[in-house]
């Protein structure tokens, strides 16, 4: 039997909400209702007893555990010394987004969220062989997302109103031309219906 669990990519204060270094990202989140989208999901997701984990990212103060040079959007975001910092309220999941038993997986580096990380080893542990994909960006985070667990062996479906990057016509066109090359698409309303 099919085992499903929700992801959801970098839904954090430094990112998309009030601490955000991204206005732009902020802006397209707002304009496609992504937030109350992806909450209307993970609520469906709760009810049903569909697991949810946040995938984050964060830096240590000291940097350990991150490739700091390979990547120059990295060192550009590490130009801020206190930019994501453990700790920190920017590392957050939107409280609005944020359940009583969901769980975390953390990352420290690069734009995958199971590179490094236990995720992979917390689906496996929950018998999950299918990943519903929300959050941020289109630009990295989300194809990154869908590579690696199509990679590791998972079906994935990604939240096509609940997921956005920047420029929003390369976001459209990651949809079309990226995603659809690695997973199924839904909307929140379809994955709702499903689950209910």
């Amino acid at each position: 039997m099919e085992r499903v669990a929700v992801l959801v990519m970098e839904m954090q204060r430094g990112v998309v909400g009030d601490l955000t270094k991204f206005p732009e990202l902020v802006d397209a989140c707002a304009r496609h209702d992504v937030v109350p989208n992806a909450a209307r999901l993970l609520h469906a997701a709760r009810h049903a007893k569909i697991p949810v984990i946040h995938c984050t990212a964060a830096f240590r103060p000291d940097r350990a555990g991150s490739h700091t040079d390979n990547c120059p959007f990295i060192v550009s975001l590490l130009k801020d010394p206190a930019h994501m910092l453990e700790g920190s309220p920017a590392i957050e999941v939107l409280p609005e987004l944020l359940g009583a038993d969901d769980l975390e997986s953390r990352r420290h580096h690069g734009f995958s969220p199971f590179t490094g990380t236990s995720l992979d080893m917390t689906l496996r542990s929950l018998g999950v062989s299918t990943v519903v994909a929300l959050g941020v960006s289109l630009n990295l985070g989300i194809p990154g997302l869908a590579l690696e667990a199509v990679n590791l062996g998972y079906r994935v479906t990604v939240v096509k109103d609940a997921v956005a990057g920047i420029p929003e016509d390369y976001a459209r066109a990651v949809l079309k031309h990226t995603i659809s090359l690695l997973a199924g698409r839904a909307t929140v309303t379809e994955l709702v219906g499903a689950w209910t």
